[in-house]
């Protein structure tokens, strides 16, 4: 297991797997970093995350472990935000599992509409 980080911190010296993203939640570009020390080629990779709105958070993980060679094994979201189309592009995505606990159809006002699952 290994975390992506927004930020750099004291103890990721050099050595970074780098994908520059908009964030959705903070309006603005934010860089997600990964230790090359702790991704490898021969790595076989499950991306979990909790919510997924347009994906462009994801997509920059999916970046990251292309960028270090591993094997992309699956993404799993716990509540995506269908109504913003995410998801859709990586059910779309070819030779890679994806799957939502949870997808937001609609919120609004009148409350949250949850999609019927797919599977």
């Amino acid at each position: 297991m290994l975390f992506a980080k927004k930020a750099k911190s004291d103890n990721i010296e050099s050595g970074l797997y780098q994908s520059e993203v908009f964030s959705y939640t903070y309006k603005k570009k934010v860089t997600l970093l990964v230790s090359q020390e702790w991704l490898h080629a021969d790595d076989h990779v499950l991306i979990i995350d909790d919510f997924m709105a347009n994906g462009f958070a994801m997509q920059g993980l999916v970046d990251i472990v292309n960028a270090a060679g591993a094997t992309l094994e699956g993404i799993g979201v716990a509540v995506e935000k269908g109504f913003q189309g995410g998801g859709d592009k990586f059910r779309a995505m070819k030779g890679v599992r994806y799957k939502a606990l949870a997808v937001i159809e609609k919120a609004d006002e009148n409350g949250i509409i949850f999609r019927d699952d797919e599977d």
